[in-house]
């Protein structure tokens, strides 16, 4: 696709060095990505052999300071997640849980021992990161009902339980795993190895959505792991959270890029589609939904601007980043329903791509909270009453 959907150049608050990672992230997932991903998508394989491409690319812990990440801003850090998911969401969500949930836990939660130990062979690619957090019967109220324990013995900790939709957990070599210390009752943080005895996954079948994404179940069965393997700084689930923050804006811009790969592709067959002997584009009824998409799209991108420059300034709260999230995925599901609408039966062969996007959306509405529990944390900020049970 050769088409932008940058109505407002909001690109250009980037500097030209950024601007520039952005245009070979963009050309990576059309030249390399777009060719291959349906046929791995309907097989509900992970492409693993562009992971070197990926890795070239330099972008893994893009926003994570220096001297173990690039220092760069989070606003670049946030764009490059909408072309990820402008190609694919499941590429983009590879990324946002290795370079985001994973390397974000080490790097806000970690001993400088163990950011110098894990973070350069991850910002590398060389360790692949997986965040255990989601269990089978706990999602949203995780804080409250996480099953998973943590016991201690002697100079290490004994983990059991199970954790659920865990994105790359099946091939990762690092799994964060966050778990309930039996004696104090607080939530703690872990870096699991994958040959770890006891430590087991299986991938989940049968998603409707971001099949290329392999997210398992995990087993941890009497799972031993060192001290120095705790991350040191991950002493309450307000740790956790604070990753979860940075995170949840990150999914607030890969739904822009949902809803932008979906617009640029229905755009593309609007303009060399013919009915009634003209280009669907000369309709009255096609412009109208192209110029709602483009409307949902350019909306949410500057929020999510907006977010990202307010992240950089370390001003950006909890409930900033829950209204990007909550109103980002509701814009996304609009628009990616009305490219589908816009190219008739068409829209449900994944030839044509939008078919992909429809799906995808799903998973970005649900996860990193869903609509209503960022609501929720809006209308606590907004009203100074909590509405939660």
């Amino acid at each position: 696709m050769t088409v932008s959907s940058d109505f407002y150049d909001l690109a250009d608050a980037l500097d030209p060095a950024d601007q520039d990672v952005l245009k070979r992230v963009r050309a990576f997932m059309d030249d390399e990505v777009e060719p291959v991903i349906n046929d791995h998508w309907t097989r509900a394989e992970f492409p693993h052999q562009l992971v070197p491409g990926l890795r070239d690319l330099g972008i893994a812990g893009i926003a994570v300071p220096e001297p173990y990440g690039a220092g760069r801003s989070t606003l670049l850090d946030g764009m490059i997640a909408m072309e990820l998911a402008r190609g694919d969401s499941s590429i983009a969500t590879f990324m946002g849980v290795h370079s985001g949930l994973a390397m974000g836990s080490v790097q806000l939660c970690g001993s400088e021992e163990q950011k110098q130990r894990w973070l350069p062979a991850m910002r590398a690619m060389e360790l692949i990161g997986a965040f255990g957090l989601t269990e089978p019967d706990s999602g949203s109220d995780i804080a409250r009902k996480m099953t998973t324990t943590a016991r201690r013995d002697g100079d290490g900790w004994v983990l059991d339980g199970r954790k659920k939709w865990i994105g790359n957990a099946s091939f990762a070599d690092l799994v964060v795993i966050w778990a309930r210390d039996v004696e104090t009752d607080k939530v703690l943080g872990f870096v699991v190895e994958k040959d770890a005895p006891g430590f087991s996954t299986t991938v989940i079948q049968d998603k409707i959505a971001l099949r290329s994404v392999l997210n398992a179940e995990i087993t941890l069965d009497g799972v031993r792991v060192p001290e120095a393997d705790r991350l040191q700084g991950a002493n309450s689930f307000r740790d956790t959270a604070a990753v979860l923050r940075t995170t949840r804006a990150g999914v607030a811009w890969s739904a822009v890029g949902c809803a932008r790969g979906a617009y640029e592709h229905a755009l593309s067959y609007a303009q060399q589609r013919e009915q009634f002997g003209r280009p669907i584009a000369s309709f009255q009824l096609v412009q109208d939904l192209l110029v709602r998409m483009l409307g949902n799209i350019t909306s949410s991108m500057t929020l999510c601007t907006r977010l990202s420059q307010l992240q950089d300034a370390g001003r950006m709260t909890d409930e900033q980043a829950s209204l990007a999230k909550a109103v980002s995925t509701v814009r996304m599901r609009e628009t990616v329903g009305w490219a589908r609408e816009l190219m008739g039966g068409n829209g449900i062969l994944l030839e044509h791509h939008v078919g992909r996007f429809v799906a995808d959306a799903e998973a970005l509405y649900s996860y990193e909270g869903t609509r209503e529990v960022n609501t929720l944390i809006v209308g606590r900020a907004v009203t100074g009453h909590s509405a939660f049970v």
